[in-house]
């Protein structure tokens, strides 16, 4: 009986507001869709290889770290990133591997602490453009590195795009291969270049992050993000990397792609 009521209750109510009623139900649900999914594809990032590879959402680097917080911290900041661009980034930029200046320590693939603790307001960059709705914080110890690590990619390439015109939710950044690869015999604060294996690794896990994110354009930030997205038949523009001398090229390049969201 309380079910017929409740259906005959609803037929009775207004045409438009039962149109509001449909419409805010199904934006509810796509929302907790979108929310379980990046959940989904976050438990998917705790299954890295073995071997000198930092995994920064489920380990804790016990050398560098604030505390056994630390992962916990820079898993919700990735939450935060993700779900900030889920269906509103037409723009995925793929690079290499996490860096130990970037990721590792804020969680987030190019974006440094820096970045997030406002130190790079001179470069434009604003911590909002990263996430919203939490407070950023750093993950590394003050002893290492006193305003946070600073890297210079990160720099590069959040300061060109958010000069290009698309709002920082239209484009998103990631990496080929999603850990931090590292030279066991300089320690964590350290990079290198994964190996076939480790890539091998990863593919999965690159295949659902595009999964996520279904843009309008892709671009590869270097030979490796290039060889990863053609193992997946991904069509992107091979773009390149800021590092070493390619700052100029790079904005160069990128800014052609980033017209043509315009």
């Amino acid at each position: 009986m309380n079910n017929v009521r409740r259906r005959v209750g609803f037929r009775r109510t207004p045409a438009r507001l039962q149109d509001w009623i449909l419409k805010l139900g199904i934006r509810s649900l796509l929302k907790f869709m979108s929310a379980k999914s990046v959940e989904q594809f976050i438990r998917m990032l705790k299954e890295s290889p073995s071997g000198a590879v930092f995994n920064p959402w489920w380990q804790v680097d016990k050398e560098n770290d604030v505390g056994r917080n630390a992962p916990g911290i820079r898993r919700k900041q990735l939450r935060a990133y993700l779900r900030k661009r889920l269906d509103k980034a037409r723009l995925v930029v793929i690079g290499e591997a996490l860096g130990y200046r970037g990721g590792h320590f804020s969680g987030i693939p190019m974006t440094s602490e820096r970045i997030l603790l406002e130190k790079k307001k001179d470069a434009g960059i604003e911590p909002n453009d990263v996430f919203s709705g939490i407070a950023p914080r750093r993950t590394s110890k003050s002893q290492k590195c006193r305003d946070g690590f600073s890297e210079p990619t990160a720099t590069i390439v959040w300061s060109t795009l958010l000069k290009l015109a698309p709002p920082p939710e239209q484009f998103v950044l990631w990496n080929a291969f999603p850990w931090h690869s590292f030279d066991p015999r300089a320690g964590l604060l350290s990079n290198r270049t994964p190996t076939q294996a480790e890539r091998c690794a990863g593919i999965s896990v690159l295949k659902a992050f595009l999964d996520l994110f279904p843009c309008d354009e892709f671009v590869a930030l270097g030979r490796v993000a290039a060889e990863q997205l053609e193992e997946l038949d991904v069509s992107a523009h091979y773009v390149r990397h800021p590092a070493s001398g390619g700052a100029k090229l790079f904005r160069e390049q990128i800014a052609r792609v980033a017209n043509k969201l315009i």
